[in-house]
């Protein structure tokens, strides 16, 4: 998987994946859509708009509940200090496997 980072969103981007190491994924894609959402009450702020796909075997035998929660511990605050909006994909390594 790659990244897509747009702008000087860069170090916000290096932030989230310094803090989602914590789940020792085998990959992670994280596209910045902050631009989509130019003048939106929650891009005032200057927090983000993110879709997150990421393969952990963290998430293995884990709902999609549990997963989001593993998730937003690794963040901590980085929900409310960077990132207003994360659209997330979990996968544990298997369901790749299987073309999910």
């Amino acid at each position: 998987m790659s990244e897509v980072v747009i702008g000087d969103a860069a170090s916000r981007a290096a932030r989230i994946h310094a803090a989602l190491a914590a789940l020792h994924p085998d990959a992670i894609e994280l596209i910045d859509a902050s631009h989509k959402h130019v003048g939106h009450a929650g891009a005032r702020d200057g927090r983000g708009h993110y879709a997150l796909k990421i393969v952990s075997a963290a998430f293995s035998g884990a709902g999609a509940i549990a997963r989001h929660r593993k998730i937003y511990a690794a963040l901590g605050d980085l929900m409310q200090t960077d990132i207003h909006a994360l659209s997330i994909s979990a996968l544990a390594p298997e369901e790749l496997a299987q073309g999910r």
